[in-house]
């Protein structure tokens, strides 16, 4: 339900085209959308045509450093603000978003591509977070401990940090921005965020829809480029968190880097899911969830079920699951009709190619071959139809890297026991799923899988708000995760008071005694 009074931002970040063609994609600074006046553009195609959409920039030194002092300056008085006045402005912000989500669901499938049910999808899971931020008052409740020793009380409560930082992919550019700065302000701190440069429009949308809910000017700041504006959010002293989603090699640096210059850091990188298929799994029902879960989202999903283990008999369901994955329509992702729109760049459609190769080369099979897709009237654009590769060892280059495209790699076990241990023995631990009818091997897949997110006939087992995003091993470096509960731990410290309010003392009578005290 939609709270009274709130209609449709009339978004002034939004790009709207001169006469000579030019559109440029704005800073958000002081909760304004402003012109960078950097003289580093990068351009930004539509993944479907490879159209120039807009140019991103590359902001300037003086820009990001505005951006961080006018958070500073935010912080001064947003973290006084009460925990109650915070709830309230993410009351009002979840029903923008709510009454924006098609909006917000175009400008991604313009910029990234994905369909438009995967693109409200995306705006949907990271509404939940906000939805989870309308509970904050509770969440940031602290403990106390009444007369827990003579006349003492000791109790505790959360502060937050000051600043904080978010460094965003392209594949969720409205989720990921979601689970960061709401957390983040609704604690009480001050955020600057970097969008991916190949899709920040979303992210611009919903920051202007934070000011549209009430939020103070340079409370949540919007800054643009690459590995520049990356290491100036690892390196800035005022910074004191930064969140980070996106590939192994950027993860590992930001955490280093950022580690390094004393900041909390939740990095979240790369990851290879299995999905486990015993022989007494609903076969009709486990067959869609693997397509939708290996193929939707052109396998742009760091959840993305890319890596199926066949125990048994189950090796038999290949000409089903192949069957099943032509059955996918690919195209420009506002078709209605499409169910795999293209990947983000023509870098990336030819990486995923050359490891699709590489299986080839090293003696896999090509059980489905998605390389040579063409859309009628998008001849331009970056598709791979749904792609099968059998046959696969551990060893091969197509199993050890994410691959990050419609590509479903095949591998096969005599038993639950053999599917696990080549589950343990890869060094990600994102996510997995396990297709059963039988509660005793759940039970025995939930306890000795190695992975932080389990799916029982669930293939992409994201949990809802309320728990955190828990990917472990390879996938994750940091102590607390996204959203949930450590959320609110990462994004704020414990302060605990111990009070001593002696009778004798307000009646004048008590001892001078300077020696440690001891507390009866």
């Amino acid at each position: 339900m939609l709270s009274r009074g709130i209609s449709k931002v009339n978004f002034k970040c939004q790009r709207v085209w001169s006469s000579t063609g030019a559109a440029t994609t704005k800073i958000y600074i002081d909760g304004k959308a402003v012109e960078s006046k950097s003289n580093e553009w990068i351009d930004l195609h539509n993944p479907a045509t490879n159209e120039v959409v807009t140019k991103v920039p590359k902001c300037t030194t003086a820009e990001m450093e505005n951006a961080v002092a006018s958070a500073k300056e935010a912080y001064k008085s947003w973290s006084r603000t009460t925990p109650l006045h915070r709830q309230k402005i993410m009351f009002k912000y979840r029903s923008i978003i709510e009454n924006n989500l098609k909006e917000l669901a175009k400008n991604i499938t313009t910029e990234q591509g994905k369909t438009l049910p995967d693109a409200e999808g995306d705006v949907f899971r990271g509404l939940q977070v906000v939805d989870h931020c309308c509970s904050i008052p509770s969440m940031l409740m602290g403990e106390t401990l009444s007369n827990v020793a003579t006349d003492m009380d000791i109790y505790s409560y959360r502060t937050p940090l000051g600043v904080t930082g978010g460094i965003v992919p392209f594949n969720f550019p409205a989720m990921i921005p979601l689970w960061m700065f709401p957390v983040s302000i609704s604690c009480g701190n001050t955020c600057v965020i970097k969008p991916s440069e190949r899709d920040p429009g979303a992210c611009m949308m919903l920051v202007e829809m934070l000011t549209e809910a009430g939020v103070p000017p340079g409370v949540v700041n919007v800054i643009h480029g690459t590995h520049d504006a990356v290491n100036f959010i690892c390196d800035h002293p005022d910074i004191k968190a930064v969140s980070f989603v996106g590939s192994d090699i950027a993860g590992k640096h930001v955490y280093e880097r950022a580690c390094k210059n004393g900041k909390r850091v939740q990095s979240n990188m790369g990851a290879k899911n299995h999905g486990v298929v015993l022989a007494d799994a609903n076969k009709t029902k486990a067959i869609s969830q693997i397509a939708g879960a290996a193929f939707g989202a052109a396998g742009q999903r760091c959840m993305a079920l890319s890596t199926v283990i066949l125990v048994g008999e189950t090796k038999n369901w290949l000409p089903q699951i192949k069957e099943r994955a032509q059955q996918l329509k690919v195209g420009y992702g506002g078709d209605p009709n499409v169910d795999v729109g293209p990947v983000i760049s023509p870098q990336s459609k030819k990486r995923i190619l050359e490891i699709v190769q590489s299986a080839v080369d090293e003696g896999a099979t090509l059980y489905l071959d998605g390389r040579n897709a063409t859309v009628a009237g998008y001849e331009k654009g970056n598709f791979i139809a749904p792609t099968i590769i059998t046959d696969v060892k551990p060893h091969m280059r197509c199993y050890k890297e994410e691959i990050f495209g419609p590509v479903l790699v095949c591998l096969t076990a005599n038993t639950l026991d053999e599917a696990i241990d080549i589950i343990n023995a890869n060094p990600y631990g994102n996510g997995t799923a396990l297709f059963t009818s039988n509660g005793a091997s759940a039970r025995q897949f939930i306890h000795q899988v190695d992975c932080g997110q389990v799916g029982i006939n669930v293939p992409i087992p994201v949990p809802l708000s309320m728990f955190s995003f828990t990917g472990t091993r390879g996938s994750f470096q940091g102590d607390l995760h996204f959203f949930g509960k450590q959320a609110i731990q990462f994004y704020t410290e414990t302060k605990t008071i111990t009070a001593q309010w002696s009778a004798a003392d307000a009646s004048g009578k008590g001892d001078d005694a300077i020696s440690m005290p001891t507390m009866r």
